[in-house]
């Protein structure tokens, strides 16, 4: 079993944020060689969030409020314009944005400018898609017209990104594009392209077919317990089985986005679905919980420092005593 690796999920959404501590955990994940650095995705926090009283739960998952955890009020930053910011800041580690909402911009315009972020980052770009949640934020991107249609949508995104990165000139005729043979500028940097990550999609069957259809890298989940995992990457293998070709999980990154903060007290980790504290706890519990990620299959956790409470100085510490003391007892078990 390959070494577990970490990534870094950039607080770019919190209520007060600066560049400077954005700044500093960037150094850290570079300095401690971690597998990439993420930023999320986030466009608006409608007023009537505060008020708990979103249309849907927070990404649609039972478990949570109808609210966002950040205030409509709150001092954060928007996740895409940070990509290229952390191309020039870092040299090694890998950078995306985690999960791109597709209705949101362009396929085209989107898989032009990733092509020149490939670029101006050295060929280290990943790239995450997904279809968004929020009609309230649909709203404010001026895409309500796409919400319902939103799979389609990046289906849709995915095979333009596909062909502007790979053709020197290329036409499409969907739903959300129509254009004659163009020429987009530089190809990316990366052979054949950039890898492509997937979020969400809990249906087996439809994932395996996107994933064996355009050669996805990557499946990004949220605070995925071990039990989870299993339960989603057997029945997830064997649709890919069933499809019959060289697809494999293994050869894909699984990851998840999970809160993270060393206590020095222990959490309850009774079992909650997406409420479980994963990563919430003392060193010893989350050793045994990534243990427990990696026997599941996850190879890549996306480690999110809390929207509040924690200061990004405890998370400096925090992530240093994670990969220094924690990922070698993880890896070595």
């Amino acid at each position: 079993m390959a070494d577990m690796k970490l990534a870094l999920y950039l607080p770019n959404f919190r209520d007060h944020v600066t560049v400077q501590e954005l700044e500093d955990l960037t150094d850290l994940a570079e300095e401690l060689d971690f597998d990439s650095i993420w930023t999320l995705d986030r466009i608006v926090v409608p007023e009537s969030s505060d008020r708990g009283e979103l249309q849907y739960p927070f990404g649609m998952m039972e478990q949570f409020p109808t609210q966002l955890p950040v205030s409509a009020r709150g001092q954060w930053f928007q996740g895409w314009p940070l990509i290229p910011w952390l191309a020039a800041k870092t040299s090694k580690c890998r950078i995306g944005m985690s999960i791109t909402d597709t209705p949101y911009r362009s396929p085209g315009v989107f898989a032009a400018e990733i092509a020149t972020v490939d670029h101006l980052s050295g060929g280290r770009v990943n790239v995450g898609v997904g279809s968004g949640w929020m009609p309230e934020e649909f709203a404010a991107a001026s895409a309500s017209h796409l919400f319902p249609k939103r799979h389609k949508h990046v289906r849709e995104t995915i095979e333009i990104c596909l062909g502007i990165w790979t053709n020197e000139l290329f036409e499409y005729h969907g739903e959300f594009a129509d254009f004659g043979p163009s020429g987009f500028g530089h190809k990316p940097l990366q052979d054949p392209h950039p890898p492509i990550f997937m979020s969400g999609l809990r249906n087996p069957a439809i994932s395996a077919k996107r994933v064996a259809q355009y050669n996805l890298a990557g499946w990004i989940g949220i605070q995925d317990t071990p039990e989870e995992l299993t339960q989603w990457l057997t029945a997830f293998s064997e649709e890919l089985d069933k499809l019959g070709g060289s697809h494999s999980v293994d050869d894909m990154e699984i990851s998840s986005m999970c809160w993270f903060v060393i206590t020095d007290e222990p959490t309850d980790q009774a079992r909650n679905g997406k409420l479980t504290n994963l990563l919430a706890g003392t060193a010893e519990q989350i050793t045994q919980n990534l243990i427990e990620l990696k026997t599941a299959g996850m190879t890549m956790p996306l480690i999110w420092p809390p929207f509040a409470d924690v200061p990004v100085s405890k998370t400096l510490d925090d992530l240093r005593q994670l990969n220094d003391e924690i990922l070698p007892q993880v890896n070595a078990a």
